[in-house]
């Protein structure tokens, strides 16, 4: 349980302020498989294998997530994370493999959860539901050494969910089924409460007030279980992007981290010279978030303030060539996935044959 205490505005405030602006850590959840079958194995015994604090079990049995040091540079940040990648391969049983699904192409149902005390309380409160979530993300931690600058940033992402949601969608099959979604994680996560878009957080006080409720009342056992798709992190003082979905590959994954990356440094800056805009309703974001799953890149997208429909497509463009400037080495890398979406390909493939494509291109 969390130390009720500590949820003031001003230890937030502190939290929040005392992080190196600038720095990026990440986080991916990957799947181990059978080879024979492709269905789930038990991460447990991989997990031991490797003995690395970098590399720990999720919550279900089969998964498990890398989570990288804190970089200045997030091409030194994707480098470790493929590290990490090359030295599970190696470690891996011939019988074994792991793969980079948001959601498994294969199965629907419950699975098993690792055996942990955080896994036996989860279930306990949201029983079957839990059991559920066979799903993975790529979490992006961005500081900013200022809490007024990370609360502003926090409200200019909230608004750009649904564009980069859009360009990440990689899990368009369930149980051998084409969902007809882009991503159906998402619609699978959604069985737990507080998913999704995020609220406005009007002030540190508000999100101080609203977190010690939720802890105080028993709702959370602690802060970590608000699962909105962006998050301020109470331990690391950072933005914690939640949106994307897992990547298959890491050079896949390395234009997208530069890409929020960059995209987030261009956000401070036009904060501190006061030209965000006021944070959007959820349900206005919602609504894009629905198309943006649905659809992709393909889609369209309603302008938070005018409801103008807008391609998509045009939207992620601009954004990418106002970004550019703070990405070292261009964006082309994204423009390549905007036209030529990973979605794509999947469905080319087929379910039966993602999960083995996934395995042949999981350390490249």
């Amino acid at each position: 349980m969390t130390d009720i205490d500590f949820l003031s505005a001003d230890r937030l405030r502190s939290v929040f302020s005392g992080t190196t602006a600038g720095t990026v850590g990440l986080e991916e959840e990957l799947l181990v498989v059978h080879r024979d079958s492709w269905l789930p194995a038990s991460a447990a015994g991989l997990v031991r294998m490797v003995d690395d604090v970098r590399i720990k079990p999720e919550l279900p049995a089969c998964q498990l997530e890398i989570a990288t040091a804190v970089h200045k540079d997030p091409v030194a940040a994707v480098a470790e994370l493929r590290r990490c990648r090359a030295l599970l391969a190696a470690a891996c049983d011939p019988g074994l493999a792991l793969i980079a699904a948001p959601v498994h192409p294969l199965v629907d149902g419950p699975v098993e959860l690792s055996a942990t005390a955080r896994a036996a309380g989860l279930g306990t409160r949201y029983h079957e539901v839990i059991q559920r979530q066979l799903v993975s993300s790529l979490q992006i931690h961005l500081a900013f050494g200022d809490a007024d600058s990370t609360l502003a940033v926090y409200h200019a992402l909230r608004d750009l969910l649904p564009e980069l949601a859009a360009l990440a969608g990689a899990a368009p099959f369930r149980a051998g089924r084409d969902s007809g979604l882009c991503s159906v994680r998402p619609v699978i996560a959604a069985q737990l409460p507080r998913q999704g878009v995020p609220p406005i957080i009007a002030s540190w006080e508000q999100f101080a007030e609203d977190l010690a409720w939720a802890v105080r009342g028993r709702a959370v056992d602690d802060p970590s279980e608000w699962w909105w798709e962006l998050r301020p992190h109470l331990l690391y003082g950072t933005l914690e992007l939640r949106v994307l979905d897992v990547q298959a590959t890491t050079e896949r994954t390395s234009a997208i981290v530069r890409f929020v990356y960059a995209l987030a440094a261009r956000l401070t800056e036009l904060h501190r010279r006061g030209g965000l805009p006021a944070p959007a309703p959820s349900w206005r974001i919602a609504e894009n978030r629905w198309s943006a799953l649905r659809d992709g890149v393909r889609g369209d997208l309603l302008d938070l303030r005018s409801g103008a429909v807008r391609r998509t497509r045009q939207c992620l463009h601009e954004l990418i060539d106002g970004a550019e400037e703070y990405a070292p080495g261009g964006l082309d890398d994204v423009r390549v996935l905007v036209e030529d979406p990973p979605v794509d390909h999947l469905r080319a493939l087929g379910a039966e044959r993602v999960a083995p494509w996934l395995a042949e291109v999981f350390a490249g």
